[in-house]
């Protein structure tokens, strides 16, 4: 397989993986194509390689910015404006669940939180059932919560750790 077919299915294959994190195909590839480029691209570039509109390619990759694996990148001299992915992928899995952790847990433990106090007889079979059922998603809720912040304060303390070891 040489390099450009390599390339390709690549890009495709993480196009795949990203539906599965969470975030459309195109943006996957996008971010894809950023992650192997050797130097930042410009919208242009990335339409043209991935032949998608301007609007898809713009609107995907402010997502990727908001994300926060993909940045802006000024080049002096040049009007456009140049993207480059984070190319350190434990970075990059750390960011992903950091945002996931946003935009899904965070809801479903505070609407689990609200729900739960629901009015009425406790003892009534229906009740019970019902703060049962919301009692143990909110059970499973905090454990995620609690696992996905101590990964997260895991690689914090690996990042401040090794920094001060550099600087001894």
């Amino acid at each position: 397989m040489n390099l450009a077919e390599a390339k390709q299915q690549f890009i495709q294959s993480w196009g795949v993986f990203g539906s599965s994190w969470g975030i459309n195909r195109t943006m996957a590839q996008i971010h894809a194509l950023l992650l192997i480029a050797p130097e930042a691209m410009n919208a242009d570039e990335i339409m043209e390689e991935l032949q998608i509109s301007r609007g898809n390619a713009n609107m995907n990759i402010r997502e990727l910015i908001n994300w926060g694996i993909v940045e802006k990148v000024l080049k002096p001299g040049d009007r456009k404006e140049y993207f480059t992915a984070e190319k350190d992928i434990w970075k990059v899995a750390m960011r992903i669940m950091k945002e996931r952790k946003k935009r899904e847990l965070d809801p479903i433990l505070t609407t689990m939180e609200q729900i739960r106090e629901v009015e009425g007889n406790k003892k009534d079979a229906e009740t019970k059932a019902f703060i049962d059922t919301v009692s143990q998603i909110q059970k499973f809720a905090r454990q995620a919560d609690n696992a996905l912040a101590g990964l997260i304060k895991a690689d914090e303390n690996w990042f401040t750790g090794t920094l001060l070891k550099l600087f001894k």
